[in-house]
């Protein structure tokens, strides 16, 4: 069963959102939350697998919560819930370690499959997308988070480049067929790559590859 926990001010929606999680088979939730503040102590009662957190919350946000569980716990894995794609907090929730984001209009299926996804380790969002975001937002945020050009220098000629393309929006198959490279040698480059620079999963091999320079918003 995967373990979901709930995190949204509107009680209306959390009531909808059980009322999908418990109509399937492998997922039960074990908790809500109508604020950002009470999901670290939830998180530890309840050991949850995922957290779908509203971004947008009175006290403390989802990108604020967000960093506070991650601080604390390898797991969950967490996937934020947004009125809009491109909004504001969503770049500095991926950036924070959330695995990706969905919208709060998604069709129940839809939603579903993003959390058994994000629950087995995947990022749900797709990298193109990763990518509007960072280059509407890269250099505007108030906290900035540089990457060490030593973290980089960790990576193999080969590496470097399956991370730059990752960042352009490229999936495996087409990294393989860009390098000429089976798309399993790719893959394995790819869990090098996140496991080198101590990533959770692809969104956060985009964040990184524009954090550290090598690539640059609006230059491809």
């Amino acid at each position: 069963m995967i373990r979901v926990l709930l995190v949204d001010d509107q009680a209306l929606l959390r009531a909808g959102l059980r009322m999908i999680l418990d109509n399937a088979d492998d997922m039960a939730v074990v908790g809500e939350a109508a604020d950002g503040g009470d999901v670290v102590p939830l998180v530890a009662e309840t050991g949850p697998d995922v957290v779908l957190m509203d971004i947008r919350m009175p006290d403390v946000d989802g990108v604020e919560a967000t960093s506070l569980v991650r601080a604390r716990f390898d797991r969950p894995r967490i996937l934020i819930l947004t009125t809009f794609d491109l909004d504001e907090y969503v770049y500095a929730a991926l950036r924070a370690g959330a695995s990706g984001f969905i919208l709060k209009d998604t069709l129940a299926p839809d939603l579903l499959s993003a959390i058994r996804a994000v629950a087995r380790g995947d990022a749900i969002v797709a990298p193109a997308v990763t990518k509007r975001l960072i280059e509407r937002h890269i250099g505007t945020s108030a906290d900035p988070m540089p990457r060490s050009d030593l973290e980089l220098r960790t990576l193999t000629e080969r590496e470097r480049e399956v991370l730059e393309l990752i960042a352009r929006g490229l999936s495996n198959a087409e990294i393989a067929g860009r390098l000429f490279l089976s798309e399993g040698t790719v893959k394995g480059h790819v869990s090098r790559i996140l496991a080198k620079l101590e990533l959770r999963d692809r969104v956060q091999a985009v964040v990184f590859a524009y954090e550290c320079g090598l690539v640059r918003a609006g230059t491809w």
